[in-house]
């Protein structure tokens, strides 16, 4: 069994913080949810493009995910009627929309 990582001090009473206080508490699950949606769609993705798709923006309209090159936000504009369609099985019917991250 593996252990689980050791927090960070310092981001451990950021989450506290974060979680006390309503807007931000909503901002950090949403922040959360949007990891666990890549997560579990990251196996559909080739195994040279999923290390280089990070979890975006998610709220009611769309669920956006982050790429660093214009050439690798092609290969995943490819593959997101498969995403969507697979996020839409588990009832996650936002768009998903692919953004380059600037430099």
């Amino acid at each position: 069994m593996a252990a689980h990582p050791t927090p960070t001090p310092g981001l451990a009473r950021l989450d506290d913080a974060l979680g006390r206080h309503g807007t931000l508490a909503a901002l950090l699950e949403r922040v959360q949810e949007s990891r666990r949606r890549l997560d579990r769609l990251r196996p559909l993705l080739p195994p040279g493009l999923a290390p280089e798709v990070r979890a975006g923006p998610l709220d009611d309209k769309r669920w956006v995910l982050l790429v660093g090159s214009a050439a690798t936000a092609a290969k995943l504009r490819h593959l997101v009627p498969d995403l969507q369609a697979a996020a839409a099985e588990r009832g996650e019917n936002q768009p998903i929309k692919v953004r380059v991250l600037p430099r």
